[in-house]
């Protein structure tokens, strides 16, 4: 495990310790959790006040003091579970709900463990079809800026890692140096105080809900993380990043496609391609104050809050593709309107590697460019950004062997004919 690339390069980002080849938690915080994972007669948590206090004693074990969350955290924890929840719901979260959570965290190092035993080295090993669809490695990483590549995770291992973030014991301190948006709950919690926002409230409900599904019933798809990068400079391997002389003298005609005049974007039951009009930081305010398009979106499929792990910023020729994430939440409303309506069974198939048929490009357009977008440096950008996420590289070079092996085919098989022509004569 120690010599695992992949595993080196997020595991500063992860409250496990790694020694003699295994992952744990420290002691202190295994103790903690098995008491919470009895009952609130054992834990005595049986309140958000508490709770927080809870999840402040396990992130003193794990010696996160020096990553400080949000101010007001601990009001906002204490305001949505002590007041803003009705007292039946906030019965039956730290009844079953809380000591269901703190029994999936007792399991995250093993979960991450056989996560990583799925792979050989750096390749994907857990199905023949993943295998070939994943020649750079699959496992858990950091998916740095200019690294094309993708990470497969199951969603009962997603299920984890956001309870990590819903306890906030994730390290934050070096985050920033590497572009990565938060990942923690804190502030989410936090801007439900000093002034109350009703859409903030709603945007908790999804996440709780979601909790509540996944306690009931852990889901045993995957979903796959993939950053796309147009290189830059010219690469035979690839589809570079277009000049403006591409699109301009380009006599491609455009694909077909279907124009909606109602609906939305995840309400679509085709394969389409459904755009995350993205923040360069994927999820934008999702765990903040933000609640327009992207937002939502990762409240009503919150596993796409994962990607906020291990996901820098993405550069002017990148773009993410998220496949498989399902959606447990119904809603109504637009940014101050946002409200939860319901829970949502998602009945979308599921592919040949275990996820949904749902894909997400998140694309991030400029900020404010005002009359520059109209230019052809911000054109370009644009267009490229788009031709980024919609394009399949893989696709693309599958595509591009099989047309070689068959133009090799074909020209062996001419030539065999024509040497059998000129025997015969």
């Amino acid at each position: 495990m120690e010599n695992r690339h992949d595993l080196k390069s997020i595991l500063p980002f992860l409250p496990l310790v790694l020694r003699s080849s295994s992952l744990f938690w420290p002691s202190k915080v295994v103790e903690s959790l098995k008491s919470l994972s009895k009952s609130p007669i054992h834990s005595n948590v049986h309140s958000g006040h508490i709770f927080f206090l809870a999840i402040s004693d396990i992130r003193t074990s794990l010696g996160l003091q020096n990553h400080p969350l949000a101010f007001l955290a601990a009001d906002g924890y204490t305001l949505f579970f002590d007041e803003l929840m009705s007292r039946s719901q906030s019965k039956k979260w730290f009844q079953e709900i809380v000591p269901a959570l703190a029994s999936l965290l007792l399991t995250f190092p093993s979960l991450l463990e056989a996560h990583y035993k799925n792979f050989n080295g750096d390749n994907l090993i857990m199905t023949q079809g993943i295998h070939g669809f994943c020649r750079n490695g699959g496992g858990l990483r950091l998916l740095e800026s200019q690294q094309p590549g993708i990470v497969f995770i199951s969603q009962e291992l997603t299920a984890a890692l956001l309870t990590c973030s819903l306890f906030c014991l994730f390290p934050t301190s070096n985050r920033g140096e590497k572009d990565l948006p938060p990942i923690n709950f804190d502030y989410l919690f936090a801007n439900l105080c000093p002034h109350y926002s009703q859409k903030q409230e709603n945007k908790i409900m999804c996440l709780v809900h979601y909790f509540e599904r996944i306690c009931s019933c852990m889901p045993k798809g995957f979903i796959s993380f993939e950053r796309k990068v147009l290189p830059l400079s010219d690469n035979h391997h690839c589809i570079s990043y277009p000049k403006s002389a591409f699109w301009s003298k380009s006599t491609v005609s455009l694909c077909c496609f279907e124009v909606s005049h109602s609906g939305l974007i995840e309400d679509q039951l085709s394969e389409a391609l459904e755009v995350d009009f993205a923040n360069k930081y994927i999820g934008g305010g999702a765990l903040s104050r933000g609640c327009v398009q992207e937002e939502i979106r990762f409240m009503i499929n919150p596993e796409l809050i994962a990607g906020m792990l291990f996901l820098p910023s993405m550069a002017d020729n990148e773009a993410i593709e998220i496949v498989g994430a399902e959606r447990f939440s119904n809603y109504n409303g637009y940014a101050s309107t946002f409200r939860f309506a319901g829970n949502y069974l998602d009945k979308k198939p599921i592919d040949c590697l275990g996820r949904r048929n749902t894909r997400i490009i998140a694309i991030d357009a400029l900020c404010s460019p005002k009359m520059r977008q109209f230019g052809l440096e911000c054109l370009l950008r644009e267009t490229n950004k788009a031709f980024c996420g919609f394009f399949d590289q893989l696709r693309y070079q599958c595509y591009e062997k099989f047309f070689q092996d068959y133009a090799f085919c074909e020209g062996h098989f001419d030539a065999n004919n024509h040497q059998t022509e000129i025997s015969d004569q």
